[in-house]
């Protein structure tokens, strides 16, 4: 089309697609491209707008690495991610969560009862639960891939002061669904605000604090994976969450505990506590895959 107008150039965008188009993808795109000009006529975007838009584009890529995902992040912040999760989580069954940009893959495989903390710094936390179906009966062979910032509110991916895994597991359940292990109590801590985010985050007004929390990946055969975050009930970002992970159901309490009560079995810290500690017990409910049969 020659004329192409502020007026007609989203339908001469939308007619310029091919017939093989993917019906999925051209779904995606008619609406990525109205909403998209919509946005710059409601606005009156300027060129100068314009480019630092692109700009921001560019320095999310340059900052990008295998270990720190500043594209995840600029979703992250502008809930983006947060949405993405609630519409595509089932009525039933625990609340997805944001991934962040800090997960590494192929966890090392650990036992129940495992320790986490080993020499670390900071407050020892039992965490123990359940991962059930939908009846509230336990699923057998479920993998927790779980991770989790030290004490000093960074992630091993950040830290070089940490081994690569330190604070990463991997856990399979038994028949009877439980989970259970030894960690460190997690810290609040800021999102990166060394690159574009953390621009845009001062420019308008924003902190970049997180709660604290444990991160979780759930997978079963039969069922839906699960990405989600548990968060303390006492943490004081629990209400202003920069990404906008928190869910009412994902609250959960710490509740402190005598050294003498600690199991003295099952654990690689039975009979090794010496010291007050802090215990959580959190189920987690998955539910069933959807059949494409």
């Amino acid at each position: 089309m020659r004329n192409v107008t502020s007026d007609n150039i989203t339908d001469t965008f939308l007619n310029y697609f091919g017939e093989d188009t993917d019906p999925r993808l051209k779904t995606i795109m008619e609406s990525l491209a109205k909403h998209l000009h919509a946005f710059a006529r409601e606005t009156n975007l300027t060129h100068e707008e314009w480019q630092k838009g692109l700009d921001v584009v560019r320095q999310a890529g340059k900052i990008t690495t295998p270990e720190r995902d500043e594209f995840v992040l600029l979703s992250d912040v502008l809930g983006l991610s947060s949405l993405v999760d609630m519409i595509n989580s089932p009525d039933k069954g625990t609340s997805s969560s944001v991934l962040g940009p800090f997960h590494i893959s192929n966890p090392p495989k650990m036992e129940m009862g495992a320790d986490l903390k080993g020499d670390n710094e900071g407050e020892l936390v039992l965490v123990t639960g359940r991962v059930l179906d939908t009846d509230g009966k336990p699923i057998a062979g479920a993998t927790l891939d779980i991770w989790q910032t030290a004490a000093n509110g960074l992630y091993s991916s950040q830290d070089p002061e940490q081994d690569t895994y330190s604070f990463h597991a991997l856990f399979t359940t038994a028949e009877d669904g439980r989970y259970a292990f030894t960690t460190v109590k997690p810290v609040v801590y800021t999102v990166p605000t060394d690159g574009p985010v953390g621009e845009l985050l001062k420019a308008t007004g924003r902190h970049p604090w997180r709660p604290s929390h444990l991160h979780y990946i759930i997978k079963a055969e039969g069922f839906r994976s699960l990405v989600t975050e548990v968060f303390p009930d006492d943490d004081p970002y629990l209400d202003q969450d920069t990404v906008f992970g928190v869910r009412d159901d994902l609250v959960m309490h710490y509740l402190p505990q005598p050294a003498e009560s600690f199991p003295d079995q099952g654990f690689v810290l039975s009979r090794k506590v010496d010291q007050a500690y802090l215990r959580v017990d959190f189920d987690l409910t998955l539910t069933k895959s959807v059949s494409t049969a």
